[in-house]
């Protein structure tokens, strides 16, 4: 489905549509990118991260294009979309980066005519930094694709969204529903942000610096976060992001009573439980590496 002839064009030229950018030039293919930031359109010019760019007037990039990207943030996608749909080619293909799907993905495919199909994707790869000047394609290279198809995709559709995840560069390609991978990157990607700002939260912690170990580190890396998207991403799954962290409460909360109590053997079991889960999950994560 996709050849050395097929046309790219993204949208949102930030951090992970800088990659994308980078992967697809790498491999030879004609990439354009629109962005509100002229200085982003420019650097890429500048360092041929794209073939063409514009930050207005770019009907004629749409029109051109036979896969577009969008590197927008979820609701901002849905209205560019609605807004230029009129100027999609016949057979275009259009699939995102955004981190939640249910509410997003339905809008987007009722909205667009019969020969433009929208089939979305989840790159679960990402930085503390963003913008096009810190993106970098290699990250693609440890990091898992998810294709998440509805009733309305294609089967070439689908395959073409896989095809994409490999030329990208991604390790693993996995497809889930709308709801399996709301509900997934509520525990593995939002609830850990949101243990991560709180623990950041909690006290003034100005001088840790100074006498930490790499257990804080590790734990807050991702304390560094956009408050923009991130309040989005969060209200979008309000319902399962809610849950997630009432059970990690509930588990917080019964390792507090074991410690008060000085339940010895009690916190063994959860310590050997969770070491066994880890070891699992390490065991796992090095056979998808292979």
């Amino acid at each position: 489905m996709i050849n050395k002839n097929t046309k790219f064009l993204i949208a949102g030229l930030g951090l992970l549509g800088g990659a994308y950018a980078k992967a697809l030039k790498k491999k030879g293919y004609f990439v354009s990118a629109v962005d509100i930031n002229e200085d982003s359109i420019e650097y890429a010019l500048a360092n041929k991260i794209i073939d063409e760019g514009a930050v207005s007037d770019y009907e004629s990039l749409i029109e051109k294009a036979d896969v577009i990207i969008s590197g927008l943030y979820p609701t901002t996608m849905v209205e560019w979309i609605e807004k230029n749909q009129k100027y999609f080619k016949k057979g275009c293909i259009i699939t995102d980066v955004s981190g939640v799907k249910k509410g997003i993905v339905n809008k987007v495919q009722e909205s667009l005519p019969r020969n433009v199909e929208f089939i979305s994707s989840h790159p679960m790869a990402g930085k503390e930094v963003s913008g096009v000047r810190n993106s970098d394609e290699t990250i693609f290279e440890i990091a898992n694709f998810i294709v998440t198809p509805t009733e309305k995709n294609t089967i070439q559709g689908i395959e073409f969204a896989k095809e994409l995840g490999k030329i990208l560069g991604f390790r693993n390609i996995t497809q889930l529903s709308l709801e399996e991978h709301d509900k997934m990157i509520g525990f593995v990607s939002q609830l850990t942000h949101v243990i991560a700002v709180s623990l950041m939260n909690t006290n003034d912690n100005t001088h840790l610096v100074e006498y930490t170990g790499d257990s804080f580190r590790d734990l807050t890396r991702i304390a560094k976060i956009n408050e923009v998207l991130w309040s989005e991403l969060f209200l979008l799954n309000k319902e399962i992001l809610v849950k997630e962290i009432d059970d990690f409460a509930a588990e917080l909360n019964n390792f507090r009573e074991k410690l008060v109590n000085e339940d010895v053997e009690g916190m063994k079991k959860l310590f050997i439980q969770s070491t066994e889960r880890r070891k699992l999950f390490d065991k796992k994560d090095v056979k998808n590496r292979k």
